[in-house]
């Protein structure tokens, strides 16, 4: 009996490294562009709030910073060196043109400020999607689709107020059908 307790705590252990060391190139390079793509949504909030003082920026920037730090956890458990660069900067060059682009556009008005969040949680969705798609690592997809539960309810607090507003927000890169479904559906407790 204590010789199969061991035998199985063995197996288990090495399942676990075994896991531990499996990440594939294109799901280490996912988290890597993960976490700069939240660290995006968590700096523009951060910016927006201060210039606009909407309280959806900032409660949701504190959402993203649990989703910085999840990823970043996935990425220490890994061993893999990752930098947070200043708010503002960013080593990928395609969100750094993207940040500056959600900026511009978020100082012309409050309400751009709003379709800016939208945009946003818009593109994180579907993003962690396309992750979620490419790996079979079920901690991997765990955590993305926390972080996707997590945006969802960012797009509808933002399409909320943008709604207020007597406004509408069309989805940048969901489908319709996709954006429909997700505001058809109340917040959602992501745990």
């Amino acid at each position: 009996m204590i010789f199969t307790v061991l035998v199985v705590i063995t197996l288990s252990s090495i399942s676990c490294n075994k896991d531990k060391n499996s990440l594939s190139e294109e799901e280490k390079a996912g988290l890597s562009y993960m976490l700069e793509e939240e660290k995006l949504a968590r700096d523009v909030y951060i910016y927006l709030y201060n210039l606009w003082g909407i309280n959806q920026f900032d409660n949701i920037k504190n959402s993203e910073v649990n989703h910085i730090n999840s990823i970043a956890t996935i990425l220490e458990d890994y061993n893999i060196n990752y930098n947070i660069l200043p708010e503002g900067q960013f080593s990928n060059e395609h969100l750094q043109t993207l940040y500056n682009q959600l900026i511009s556009e978020g100082e012309i008005s409050n309400s751009n400020a709003l379709h800016v969040g939208a945009t946003i949680e818009d593109l994180d969705i579907v993003d962690l999607a396309e992750y979620i798609n490419a790996t079979s690592n079920t901690r991997l997809i765990k955590t993305y689709e926390k972080l996707q539960c997590g945006s969802q309810n960012h797009l509808r607090s933002f399409v909320s107020a943008i709604e207020d507003n007597g406004e509408s927000y069309t989805p940048q890169f969901l489908t319709e059908t996709e954006y429909n479904s997700i505001l058809s559906n109340s917040h959602t407790s992501c745990n």
